[in-house]
């Protein structure tokens, strides 16, 4: 189970993460979760690259350990990382001291002070405590989400999704992933040409 479109009320329980950008102009900020993968995101790179436009990777601690290449080509095209855990644990279903260890852990190699829970799941206490420990850290969440994980849609309904509830601010979700690749691969370049037409810049989130 799972909200394509972030509800209001969900935003107020949780104020202090960010949802979205309320600033002046068209603007979306792009974000991907999971990689570095070895497929996935040298095509998001180069779909981006066409269209001038910067994003935001929430990478995982061991993926950045293994493709450092691919990690590096990241950050010299331009576009900001962020922490996503070392083994992308779910924060409802571990102690504190093991999610916040596997977020240190990762630290070590994303030297960033975004951050984003795997599967949006984390306790407050983590929050706290992970804010106690870094007051500059930034908790991104989103407002969009493309459901490009759902094995059971197709990619023209990611697309639609994100055609439908992305506004000016909004922070929508994409993954490089194994398992998300079929979907992502034909939502995302399409995402990109809509709203380039309509005159909306692509952004990174500001690390």
């Amino acid at each position: 189970m799972y909200l394509v479109k972030t509800p209001w009320w969900l935003r107020i329980l949780y104020p202090n993460l960010i949802w979205r950008i309320k600033e002046p102009g068209k603007t979306v900020y792009l974000t991907f979760d999971d990689g570095p993968h070895e497929t996935a995101t040298p095509f998001v790179l180069d779909e981006l690259k066409k269209y001038n436009a910067k994003a935001s990777f929430f990478c995982i601690g061991k993926n950045v350990a293994a493709h450092p290449d691919l990690y590096n080509r990241i950050l010299s095209e331009g576009h900001s990382v962020g922490n996503h855990t070392f083994n992308h644990v779910n924060g409802w279903k571990v102690k504190d001291e093991v999610y916040i260890k596997e977020v240190k852990e990762a630290t070590a190699l994303i030297k960033s002070n975004l951050f984003r829970p795997p599967y949006g799941r984390i306790k407050r206490s983590q929050l706290k405590k992970l804010k106690t420990q870094n007051p500059k850290l930034k908790t991104i969440m989103w407002d969009v989400l493309s459901g490009d994980f759902d094995t059971t849609l197709t990619a023209e309904a990611c697309t639609g999704y994100v055609l439908y509830h992305t506004r000016p601010g909004s922070i929508i979700v994409f993954h490089d992933s194994t398992k998300a690749f079929d979907r992502m691969k034909i939502a995302l370049p399409k995402v990109l040409d809509h709203f380039t037409k309509e005159g909306y810049e692509f952004k990174a989130l500001l690390q």
